[in-house]
């Protein structure tokens, strides 16, 4: 199991979404909620990844100044 891993973009704060891989999986969970982990394979991971780089589900982020203007 690997050490839970966030976007070097989230900086210090603590409202980020964390991601490692554990038992063949990937889990993804949000950091101020560490209880709740979703699991998914490689492939569906990928496949998600894939469709975020295209610009696939900019209509649901909030590209304000927390983030640098991204």
């Amino acid at each position: 199991m690997s050490d839970w891993q966030k976007s070097s973009a989230s900086g210090e704060a603590n409202e980020c979404v964390e991601i490692r891989a554990a038992d063949g999986l990937v889990e993804i969970r949000e950091s101020d909620l560490a209880e709740v982990v979703v699991r998914t394979t490689p492939r569906k991971w990928a496949a998600f990844v894939r469709g975020v780089k295209a610009g696939e589900f900019d209509r649901y982020c909030d590209f304000g100044s927390d983030f640098g203007g991204l």
